[in-house]
């Protein structure tokens, strides 16, 4: 199926600060001077959402840094590992230099040695020769052992990072796990209360959530920002008496649902067959509904802006699963859709 990769994460704060949530966090309402997304299970998930994404990137950040730092201990680790093999091979050299001088002196002195030579220069010239190939083997020697000392340290303190980012990658996941089933447990709470509702038949009032950073210069967006398309405008199934009046976008429950345009609310309900559903007129007379929702944050009459939060999608109504039905209409009413695909992509949004 098509996909949107998500844009870049939501930029991560130590995940310290996310270990310990502040009580305000776990009841889902601000506390004094905090900044949070509103009061109840909405709000919660919409905060949990945002750590889970931080806790991601800060994970995949940990795993990244721990294995560069192993890759360079093994880099390093087969470096000193030839320099080893070539300070063996010197040494050995340099034993059989030894052992080819003293061959040639025959243990006698120096001294007797010129007087007993057939020409004694040469054999000044070969020992001056001798001598200073020993002082340039100690020389390669001592360079070697000092390289050999330096990789052997740089080795440890990439394996001493690595073992550390690798505990910190432990930590990280722990932690990861603990968020993701906070979420998942609040975003069924969620969708528990979200049923209720549409059972009533009555919705309770927008919850408000903080909004995201609008985006700039755009006058049409997705309905969502990470998704999968599922069952597409016009296909026929079982779960429809007729053909599919809109697009479906598979995302979890609490994800959030924005405007595609600027536009004015005009219908906010609970019941039926979409469930929890918001329904908004843009300029130009077309509208677009969203439904199978887990939350509302509007209310009829409000105003909406390109990219504003309507609500956080769930699997309310005649729904198999979470995820967003999203119509383009002629009308507010059902069957006046025309396909949402085509639509968007003729004012530049391409699903």
């Amino acid at each position: 199926m098509p996909r949107r990769l998500p844009p870049v994460l939501l930029a991560g704060t130590l995940l310290l600060a996310l270990a310990a949530p502040s009580a305000s966090s776990d009841s889902g309402e601000d506390g004094p001077g905090g900044h949070g997304h509103g009061p109840g299970t909405g709000g919660k998930v919409a905060r949990l959402l945002e750590n889970a994404a931080k806790a991601t990137q800060e994970y995949e950040k940990g795993r990244r840094a721990a294995e560069t730092q192993r890759k360079k201990a093994e880099r390093l680790e087969g470096v000193l590992a030839r320099q080893r093999l070539e300070l063996k091979r010197l040494n050995a050299e340099l034993g059989r230099i030894a052992r080819g001088q003293y061959r040639s002196g025959g243990g006698i002195p120096y001294t007797a040695q010129l007087l007993l030579a057939d020409d004694p220069d040469e054999l000044m010239r070969g020992q001056r020769l001798a001598l200073q190939a020993n002082l340039a083997m100690n020389h390669l020697i001592d360079k070697t052992q000092r390289a050999a000392r330096r990789v052997d340290e740089d080795r440890q303190r990439a394996a001493a990072a690595w073992h550390s980012l690798d505990a910190r990658r432990v930590r990280l996941a722990a932690l990861k796990s603990g968020i993701e089933k906070k979420l998942e447990d609040a975003r069924w709470t969620l969708q528990g209360e979200a049923d209720a509702q549409v059972a009533a038949g009555a919705c309770r009032g927008a919850v408000r959530l903080d909004q995201p950073s609008l985006p700039q210069g755009r006058a049409w967006v997705a309905p969502v920002e990470t998704y999968e398309l599922s069952a597409g405008f016009g296909g026929s199934g079982d779960r429809w008496a007729h053909r599919h009046t809109g697009q479906d976008f598979a995302v979890g429950i609490g994800e959030p649902v924005r405007a595609i345009g600027a536009g004015r609310v005009v219908k906010v309900s609970c019941g039926g067959g979409f469930g929890m559903e918001v329904l908004v007129q843009h300029p130009g007379g077309y509208y677009s509904q969203y439904a199978h929702l887990a939350s509302a944050a509007v209310d009829q009459g409000d105003k909406v802006r390109t990219g504003q939060w309507l609500g956080q999608a769930g699997t309310t109504g005649n729904s198999t699963g979470p995820h967003l039905h999203f119509e383009v209409r002629l009308t507010p009413y059902l069957g006046s859709g025309v396909d949402p695909r085509k639509w968007l992509a003729e004012r530049g949004v391409k699903l």
